[in-house]
Parts: C-alpha cells; sequence; structure tokens
C-alpha cells in the first residue's frame, strides 16, 4: 500500500526538492541575498524555495510540455522557487527592520 505526499508522487516531490535547492543555492551563494550567513540561511531558504516551487506552476501557468519531469513543469517551478527564496528572506528583513525601530522593550512591571 503507497500513502501519496498530499497528492504527489515520491519523483515529483524530488524534483521540486532539486529545482528548490538549486534556486536556494544560487540566491543564497551567488546574489549572496541571505538573512543569515551561515548553511541554516540556505536551509531556510530552501524551505520557502520548495514552497515556491511547488506552488508556481498553479500561480503561473502550465508551460512547455516538452520540459516536464515526473508531470512537474520545471520553468514555472523554477520561477516559483527563485520567488519563493527571495520572498522569504525579504520578509524576514522586513520584519527584522520592523522590529529594530521598535526599540528595546521594558521589562514587565517597571514604571517608564
Amino acid at each position: 500500500m503507497s500513502a501519496p505526499l498530499i497528492g504527489m508522487s515520491f519523483p515529483s516531490f524530488l524534483v521540486l526538492l532539486i529545482l528548490s535547492a538549486i534556486a536556494a543555492g544560487v540566491v543564497h551563494w551567488a546574489v549572496r541575498y541571505r538573512l543569515f550567513a551561515g548553511v541554516d540561511g540556505f536551509i531556510g531558504q530552501w524551505i520557502v524555495a520548495w514552497l515556491g516551487a511547488w506552488l508556481g506552476p498553479a500561480v503561473l501557468g502550465h508551460w512547455f510540455d516538452s520540459v516536464m519531469v515526473a508531470h512537474i513543469y520545471v520553468l514555472p517551478a523554477l520561477l516559483g522557487a527563485f520567488a519563493g527564496a527571495f520572498s522569504g528572506t525579504i520578509n524576514a528583513k522586513v520584519l527584522a527592520a520592523m522590529a529594530s525601530q521598535r526599540g528595546p522593550s521594558s521589562p514587565a512591571g517597571s514604571a517608564g
């Protein structure tokens, strides 16, 4: 008995994993657009890039049937992965900037 990954086959999952790793690697090491400098920053971008690759064909459409691998349209998935890696980092940077503008929080119970 096989259990589907929420309607996705295992080869499709692996294709998205590879495409999102490529996009996260390019954004993290080639473009050097990162929130964290180490491997943890790459892993964070990889997770968000996988979500972008998963949503890419649904949002951007189904392009080029000849470049479909394991029922995944590669070009929209790759564009979605890049969009996910960039947007995940930019959202984290915006939230960090907003938190730093608030200033230090006062301890509970202190008058001030």
